[in-house]
């Protein structure tokens, strides 16, 4: 017998539910605070509304309390909510500020929270982005989460709580204006530094292939040998002639990684896990903040995944440079289908029951 309380999976499936009631707009460079807001932000918003959030350190004291900082222990009979987050990107130096503004409107509201205050997300830095492996990011934030102990207070304190866990892969590519006109791939660290590749690790495995270096091995690996001789040989141009190669090349290393990330939750997460799985890229620019691809999402709750976004046929991606806010940006479309109209995929899994032992602490 089952060591757990029964889970009521009402309040998480109708969250769930709301948040793909919510349109996504994929594909088009925007700022980086609508994108984190509008997209990324609203959608987890959904999966927390209305219930106790658990994610201070100071919320899991044990009880009875002993001490000031036990006092602040959550009542786990309500219904709640613990989140955690997880998010990758490269870690070249070229970023203008995306980190750190990520962290301010994304992180703040969702990872793990220590108790003098600092965020505790689960931060990667693989080189080119997405991520090194796709199941050991979603064991280790999915191990770290809740101990026994605390996994045990909270699903036999209310019927209705779950845990979510949220996921950002991210990519990056450079963007230079030349007098010959945009250029994807290769960016400047700041208005006096001489133009370089960027993502280099994707460019130079596109480029000068080495079947010794370990980062090129995983990034062909991640694109798969189809998408990669064509990157290679042919590569991508929009239809006034733009080299966005290194753009589809970062997408698809982005959303694979989420894929690969998704599909080993399935094994991961117990009943009472939901997660929200975002892939993007960010595009570095001299001297002004860096802009954002938003390229796909995804949920894994009650042995369903739902994703929606572009896919990884490098073949089926096309772009076009539009006008937007009074400047040049990039605009992508996959199989003929614009951002905007990306269908909803479904998928079913088997879901893993969860067996508690006993509070070492009783």
């Amino acid at each position: 017998m089952h060591n757990r309380r029964m889970f009521d999976s009402s309040a998480a499936r109708v969250r769930v539910s709301k948040l793909w009631e919510l349109e996504g707009h994929f594909g088009l460079e925007r700022g980086s605070t609508p994108v984190f807001l509008d997209e990324i932000v609203s959608d987890r918003m959904q999966l927390v509304a209305g219930l106790q959030i658990l994610r201070d350190e100071l919320h899991f004291s044990r009880r009875p309390a002993s001490s000031d900082r036990e006092s602040c222990s959550a009542d786990f009979s309500l219904p709640s909510v613990v989140t955690t987050l997880a998010y990758t990107n490269c870690g070249d130096r070229i970023h203008q500020d995306e980190i750190g503004h990520y962290q301010q409107v994304v992180a703040s509201r969702f990872a793990t929270i220590s108790e003098v205050g600092s965020l505790k997300p689960e931060a990667f830095h693989p080189t080119g982005g997405g991520t090194d492996n796709g199941a050991t990011l979603a064991h280790v934030t999915w191990a770290h989460v809740l101990d026994d102990p605390l996994r045990k207070r909270v699903y036999e304190g209310n019927a209705q709580s779950f845990v979510m866990c949220a996921f950002d892969l991210k990519t990056h590519c450079g963007r230079l204006e030349t007098d010959k006109g945009l250029l994807y791939g290769r960016t400047s660290e700041s208005t006096w530094r001489e133009p370089r590749a960027a993502c280099g690790a994707i460019v130079g495995a596109l480029a000068h292939y080495d079947d010794s270096n370990d980062v090129h091995r995983r990034l062909r690996s991640n694109l798969g040998d189809e998408n990669f001789r064509f990157l290679a040989e042919k590569g991508v141009r929009t239809d006034d002639g733009v080299d966005i190669t290194a753009a589809v090349a970062g997408a698809i290393v982005s959303i694979q990684g989420m894929r690969d990330t998704a599909q080993a939750l399935m094994h991961e997460m117990d009943e009472r896990g939901v997660a929200h799985l975002t892939a993007s890229m960010t595009i570095n620019r001299p001297a002004t903040r860096d802009t954002i691809l938003y390229l796909a999402r995804a949920t894994l709750f009650d042995g369903e995944l739902v994703m929606q976004g572009f896919g990884v046929d490098a073949q089926k991606y096309t772009g076009k440079i539009v006008s937007w806010k009074g400047e040049s940006r990039l605009e992508l479309a996959y199989d003929g289908v614009d951002g905007a109209k990306l269908p909803i995929t479904r998928e079913s899994y088997q879901v893993r029951d969860s067996v508690l032992p006993g509070d070492i602490f009783v």
